[in-house]
């Protein structure tokens, strides 16, 4: 199996698989996962044996971004599993998103003892072309402050740093498609879809990729030291992803580090308002390293 791999540093990036949380550091600093999804591997799939979609697997799956886009907006569930040094740690959220404007508002939560103590808070996250803002961040920002990340500066694009992969970088993932099979039909929370399995070249997917979210993902094909990302697909029957689960690899001075990022999408048309904060509301202060998260510039 392709994997996707990146080198694990310091900086904005000193915890590689989640710089915003700081969920873990194992061995060198990197933290990784194993798999599933936001409500567990397979949950709410039921198998239906059918002949296949007419078409080519590849070509619908291509389609999926454009397919959200006329779609509008949709509610969103994700789960993020690191798995490294004999250590799981699953970050979950949940939250809307619109794919036309591409904002989105997601509330992350950590597992207990991920941010070094029981109580920490969700973390509010607001995904924006070219952003990442977070609030209640927590080592050494101020409650009444949000962190603002340019994720085009990011080594990976913000696919993994905020513990959420952004769900249009997601879906424009896959318009680098390639070796695609269609897997059969299945049940996923009462709606019948199809899956497909393949993997996604980063470099040409920011190649097909729509304006805004060029630069995000040109960041990620020039910080990765491979091209393709395993991932399985499902698709209603209008050709909309209903489910995408991606499976990154990053590389490190010791055994390498899986990172499974999962995103349900559902209630499609939802409301959604997403309010940019002022540059008032923006701490410009330094982020503590370590267990606490990494330093934002």
């Amino acid at each position: 199996m392709a994997v996707r791999q990146q080198r694990c540093g310091g900086g904005a990036l000193a915890v590689c698989a989640l710089a915003v949380a700081g969920v873990m550091t194992v061995g060198t600093g990197c933290s990784g996962s194993g798999g599933g999804d936001g409500d567990g591997e397979g949950a709410g799939e039921r198998a239906v044996t059918r002949e296949g979609p007419a078409g080519s697997p590849a070509d619908a799956v291509r389609r999926a971004a454009d397919e959200l886009v006329r779609a509008g907006s949709a509610e969103t569930r994700t789960s993020m599993e690191t798995a490294a040094g004999g250590t799981r740690v699953t970050i979950r959220g949940e939250g809307a998103y619109d794919f036309r404007g591409q904002l989105g508002r997601i509330k992350v939560v950590l597992p207990k003892d991920a941010a070094g103590a029981d109580g920490h808070r969700p973390i509010t996250e607001l995904l924006a072309p070219g952003a990442l803002y977070m609030k209640n961040r927590g080592a050494g920002v101020p409650d009444d402050k949000w962190v603002r990340i340019d994720t085009t500066a990011l080594e990976d694009g913000n696919l993994v740093t905020g513990g959420v992969t952004d769900p249009t970088a997601a879906a424009e993932l896959l318009r680098g498609a390639a070796d695609v099979t269609y897997v059969g039909r299945t049940e996923l929370a009462g709606v019948e879809v199809r899956h497909y399995r393949g993997t996604a070249d980063i470099g040409k997917a920011a190649r097909a990729a729509s304006r805004d979210s060029r630069g995000a993902l040109t960041a990620a094909a020039k910080g990765f030291s491979t091209d393709t990302v395993p991932f399985d697909a499902y698709l209603d029957d209008k050709g909309l992803l209903r489910k995408v689960r991606h499976r990154f690899t990053f590389a490190t001075e010791g055994p390498p580090v899986a990172v499974v990022s999962t995103m349900l999408l559902y209630g499609f048309g939802a409301p959604v308002s997403v309010e940019l904060p002022p540059d008032a509301d923006l701490y410009t202060g330094r982020v503590q390293q370590g267990r606490s998260g990494p330093e934002v510039p």
